[in-house]
């Protein structure tokens, strides 16, 4: 197969994929390196851009998705007659922004830090695609860790978390002066698992 074909075959995977698609998963299909599918990547990148035309190819955590140029969203939304999305409450921006820097947090950890009953504005964000359940921590009551979805890095146009603007001086500080979260997670559940025990010991 010639350096075209691969470079067409690449382009229709892309294309049929849909959703973020892995270089290593076209490279085993095409059975040849990474690195070249990556280099292949790339031209098609810079093709796309050459061209300026409706579609992109964009990079997202390191997978690779053909979507259409932002200029032409509103047409696009009137075709496929979808609805605007409803903008998201301050509320949940300040949520989904706890999440993003912190990259994995629990509800407890989101509201210790807001002051205030995080549970709607977590359940819209699900809904929304741009936050996910992570997992559990290993801890009593095992608590849900959410992160950012993929969705959420294309929607900001970000390839990775490492590509979020610096937060202010502050509050890096406060940040920097915090317990890391799974620690602090540990102290305060362990320590309301002690307070439980030694409660029961006193009744007997």
């Amino acid at each position: 197969m010639n350096s075209n074909n691969v470079l067409a075959s690449i382009e229709a995977m892309v294309f049929a994929a849909g959703d973020p698609v892995e270089p290593s998963k076209l490279a085993e299909v095409l059975d040849i390196d990474v690195e070249n599918v990556i280099k292949m990547l790339g031209h098609l990148q810079a093709a796309y851009d050459e061209r300026n035309g409706g579609l992109r190819i964009i990079r997202v955590d390191g997978k690779y998705q053909i979507c259409t140029r932002e200029e032409y969203g509103e047409e696009v939304r009137g075709l496929l007659e979808i609805k605007k999305n409803t903008p998201l409450s301050q509320a949940a921006f300040e949520v989904l922004a706890i999440v993003a820097y912190n990259k994995s947090v629990t509800r407890s950890f989101i509201e210790q830090i807001r002051g205030v009953d995080c549970s709607g504005s977590i359940a819209n964000l699900i809904q929304k695609g741009l936050i996910e359940e992570k997992g559990r921590l290993d801890l009593p009551g095992r608590p849900l860790v959410y992160g950012t979805t993929d969705r959420f890095l294309r929607c900001f146009s970000l390839n990775s978390l490492e590509d979020l603007p610096d937060l202010p001086e502050d509050t890096a500080e406060k940040d920097e002066d915090q317990t890391s979260l799974f620690d602090k997670e540990k102290e305060e559940i362990l320590k309301e698992a002690e307070d439980e025990g030694d409660e029961e010991v006193d009744e007997t």
